[in-house]
């Protein structure tokens, strides 16, 4: 597996947004996490009281110290942070 000659500052692999594939595996993720017992990285309110909308509101606050790796078939890969992906947009359901 290749890595990419660029920094890691910059989204060369796919789009500069998380895809809706990713963003499900990331929520999947983490309210299995959140259903196991980790701890919760926000400050909870009485609406959310599932794992997924728990995971949700951590992915839409930014917290997550979850990255994202991007293959091309080529052999290609990125290691993306999901911290970059949140600077470059603003999370909507």
């Amino acid at each position: 597996m290749k890595k990419s000659p660029k920094s890691q500052s910059q989204i060369i692999i796919g789009p500069p947004k998380l895809t809706r594939f990713e963003k499900a595996r990331v929520v999947g993720a983490r309210a299995l996490q959140i259903s196991m017992g980790a701890p919760v990285l926000i400050d909870l309110d009485q609406t959310k009281r599932t794992p997924i909308d728990i995971a949700l509101a951590e992915l839409e606050a930014g917290v997550l110290p979850i990255s994202i790796m991007r293959r091309l078939p080529d052999g290609t890969s990125q290691i993306i942070p999901l911290k970059l992906i949140a600077d470059k947009e603003k999370w909507r359901s």
